[in-house]
């Protein structure tokens, strides 16, 4: 029997592929196929190396906190649940007083779509003027109360901080409450609204961050 919702289900993962965009300084993408039946081997078998934190990936609190949780240690409920898309209008970056408009209430999952979902994945170029979450709307996320937040590029935080090393950044004020981050979604096919939500990472032992493949359910 097919499920009638089989088809709801929308996949806001970027594809892994080599060449795309990755963070300045990262591991690039390398996919070989190391056998191959075109080439007359009896079954395909490929290899990959990339950084954790290619493409759509989770943080856990081990990214920014020393002896903070590692990805391995993901509560299931974190990233399986109901969650809410909130469209965000500012083009620079997520500030407090847009959120306020959006009653953020605890134990809320929250993704935010912004332009960079269509922008910035139409490329294979790292984008440096994406929109990222100001330090003071993270602080606002975690006096929420939410327990996950997600973005759609590679970074929570902005890349061009110069007040970065004199206070904490927004992966810190996220992270050091404890949340785990999926950054990297692509939200373009996704409406503001709620939904059912599916993102797993590997469990990848003491590391501090994964890959993952979301998926997102309206409801």
């Amino acid at each position: 029997m097919t499920d009638k919702n089989a088809s709801n289900w929308i996949d806001v993962t970027v594809p892994l592929k080599e060449g795309m965009a990755i963070w300045p300084g990262d591991v690039k993408i390398q996919i070989e196929r190391r056998r191959s039946m075109d080439r007359g081997d009896a079954a395909n078998n490929s290899a990959i190396s990339l950084g954790v934190h290619t493409g759509t990936h989770m943080d856990a609190p081990k990214h920014f906190i020393k002896d903070g949780q590692s990805i391995d240690k993901l509560p299931f409920y974190t990233s399986v649940g109901p969650a809410r898309v909130i469209e965000i209008k500012d083009k620079v970056s997520i500030k407090p007083a847009e959120l306020k408009q959006h009653n953020i209430k605890k134990g809320e999952r929250i993704l935010f779509k912004t332009v960079n979902s269509p922008r910035c994945w139409q490329i294979d170029e790292f984008v440096n003027d994406f929109v990222y979450i100001t330090r003071d709307a993270a602080q606002f996320l975690v006096d929420a109360g939410v327990i996950l937040v997600g973005v759609d590029y590679l970074s929570v935080g902005s890349p061009l901080d110069p007040e970065k090393a004199l206070r904490p950044d927004t992966h810190q004020i996220l992270l050091g409450a404890g949340l785990y981050l999926i950054e990297g979604l692509n939200l373009t096919a996704a409406k503001a609204g709620n939904y059912n939500l599916i993102c797993l990472p590997l469990k990848l032992v003491d590391a501090e961050g994964s890959p993952v493949r979301a998926i997102l359910q309206p409801v």
